[in-house]
């Protein structure tokens, strides 16, 4: 834990590297009550960062435009973006910031529209039956913040939070129930394609006629269910063959097929050779 940044005092920061995963990643983690007309930056950070004002208020420059940002309130500052924020001189702010990436998070801020167009939020509360606050969720992480997948699980919970209040009905129903349905089909493929399913299963899942729902597919991908499925299980075929030492046999199983004949007879039409003449050409040392 530090206590100071450029010789400035904060009332906590912890440097925490929480990075193991590619999805969810929390780097540092701190507080402040800043003094009247304290200021940082113009600064470009290699990470995101979020501030919760928990008091007061302040501004934030970004993108060539100021905001007045005020407590309960939160704003987001992108990777690599060029920003300066200035607490107020009379009322100056506290704020609890967090320093986040992976793959999930950007996702989230994404279909929450907050980056470096539109930085800043109001706190509300999300709809449903069970929720906490935001407050809550960072005070957990601050009060237990050595231990790593506490945090990280924290931390999920916060994405949990920001779809929960920020994602728009609107834009939870814009999608077509045909296009949810094609999202269904793909997602059933990508979990079931190792067992022996057929598009009878995917209709049956969806609650569809097979005709209607063979026909919303091929309409909005281009390719029939089958030929989908058939193609996902190449290329995990594909992915075996290049990367482990499984028989031929064993990956014919793993991809979904009962024997390996019909894998075979279906592998070398899709890829023009047989398993073994993909495993020995994609193997062999490069001259």
């Amino acid at each position: 834990m530090d206590t100071s940044e450029n010789g400035l005092g904060f009332d906590f920061c912890a440097f925490l590297d929480y990075d193991k995963s590619a999805e969810v990643r929390l780097y540092e983690i701190g507080n402040y009550k800043c003094e009247p007309g304290y200021s940082y930056g113009p600064v470009v950070r290699p990470r995101g960062i979020l501030h919760y004002v928990i008091s007061g208020k302040g501004k934030l420059r970004i993108m060539n435009k100021e905001y007045k940002i005020h407590e309960n309130q939160l704003f987001y500052i992108p990777a690599d973006i060029m920003a300066y924020y200035e607490a107020d001189h009379d009322n100056p702010w506290e704020y609890m910031w967090t320093h986040i990436g992976g793959a999930v998070i950007l996702e989230v801020l994404k279909d929450c529209q907050l980056d470096e167009y539109n930085p800043v939020k109001d706190i509300v509360s999300p709809k449903g039956k069970y929720f906490r606050s935001l407050f809550d969720i960072l005070s957990d992480i601050f009060n237990d913040y050595e231990s790593e997948y506490y945090c990280i699980s924290r931390t999920y919970e916060m994405m949990d939070y920001f779809k929960r209040a920020y994602v728009s009905e609107t834009k939870k129903t814009s999608e077509s129930l045909q296009l949810q349905y094609v999202r269904t089909i793909i997602k059933f493929i990508q979990l079931k394609f190792s067992e022996d399913i057929h598009v009878d299963d995917i209709a049956l899942t969806c609650g569809l006629n097979r005709s209607y729902l063979s026909r919303l597919f091929h309409e909005a991908t281009g390719t029939t269910i089958k030929d989908y499925l058939q193609s996902y299980r190449m290329q995990a075929a594909e992915n075996m063959l290049k990367n482990t030492d499984s028989t031929i046999q064993y990956i014919a199983y793993a991809v979904g097929y009962n024997d390996i004949f019909t894998f075979s007879k279906a592998f070398k039409k899709h890829t023009g050779c047989s398993p073994s003449a993909f495993r020995n050409k994609t193997k062999e040392p490069s001259p």
